[in-house]
């Protein structure tokens, strides 16, 4: 309970943006390695420790030479190493003087990312988001308890509320691979077959789309696209794009799913004008109904 309640709330800490989740399976001998070898642990960890002299980055204030040692040869049941979690740190030095939307410099590439290497990990929630190891992630999805939910249209032009989920059982985008990623493209669009009502839409696979849907898609400003920013790019969201990614939406246009875009799964609802409440009801619903439709 404890290392769950880590899981949801260091998601934006690790650089992702994501509520994590992954299977935990009976963990076997894994040599850490450092991405394509293991050469590294030939040598001391002082002499693989990075050199972060000119970082302006969550990472450079939290990882030191002794908390490196202690977790460099360790690796999580899929086999991701600190290595790997801190690349797009190394990479990536962030902005001299920048303290607010400070650079993380850190990705989780599966839930036991955050028990693996919760020395490093703890300390970057707790300064980003102020949750200690203690702390409880709650979720309030009832749509009931939301007060004075609608604003005055002369100032508010349009609501939208939106949010990442991943699937457990499933290594996260950072290191996920082509199968692990088309399994998330089938569960989820193969549920999103099952709404009903005012949620019922239609999958449209990234890979392969006509021009006529890809235009639609683009007017209706639904489109995303491939990820072009350092961080993302050194955390592997970009690969073998766009194989199964896709975007579905209701008929009504008023919710919209990306599959495989950062997260597995992007949920969005939105509409124009101020109502937050009706927002915020479909909001629920719909992100209820998919959960039940993925459990079956």
């Amino acid at each position: 309970e404890r290392m769950a309640s880590r899981i949801a709330l260091a998601a934006a800490a690790a650089g992702s943006g994501i509520i994590t989740s992954a299977l935990l399976v009976k963990k076997e001998t894994q040599h850490a390695r450092n991405f394509h070898s293991n050469q590294h642990l030939k040598y001391p960890a002082s002499a693989n420790f990075p050199n972060l002299t000119n970082h302006h980055n969550m990472l450079k204030d939290f990882l030191t030479p002794g908390m490196y040692g202690r977790l460099r040869d360790k690796t999580t049941c899929s086999g991701f190493t600190l290595d790997q979690a801190i690349q797009v740190g190394v990479d990536n030095p962030g902005q001299p003087g920048k303290i607010e939307g400070k650079t993380i410099g850190v990705v989780a590439g599966d839930e036991e990312s955050y028990e693996v290497f919760k020395e490093l990990f703890d300390l970057i929630i707790k300064e980003k988001h102020g949750y200690t190891e203690t702390s409880k992630h709650v979720t309030h999805l009832d749509a009931s308890k939301i007060k004075n939910g609608t604003f005055d249209e002369k100032y508010v032009k349009s609501c939208r509320i939106r949010t990442g989920r991943n699937l457990r059982g499933l290594t996260l985008p950072p290191i996920i691979c082509r199968s692990e990623r088309k399994e998330v493209e089938r569960v989820i669009s193969g549920a999103l077959q099952g709404m009903k009502g005012d949620y019922k839409g239609h999958y449209y696979p990234l890979n392969g789309m006509n021009e006529k849907v890809y235009n639609q898609l683009v007017d209706d400003h639904f489109l995303f696209q491939k990820p072009t920013g350092s961080l993302l790019l050194c955390s592997g969201m970009a690969r073998d794009w766009p194989d199964a990614r896709g975007i579905w939406h209701n008929a009504s246009k008023n919710m919209l799913v990306w599959i495989n875009e950062e997260d597995h799964v992007r949920f969005i609802c939105m509409e124009k004008g101020g109502n937050m409440q009706r927002v915020f009801t479909r909001f629920c619903e719909g992100l209820n109904q998919v959960e039940q439709l993925i459990n079956k």
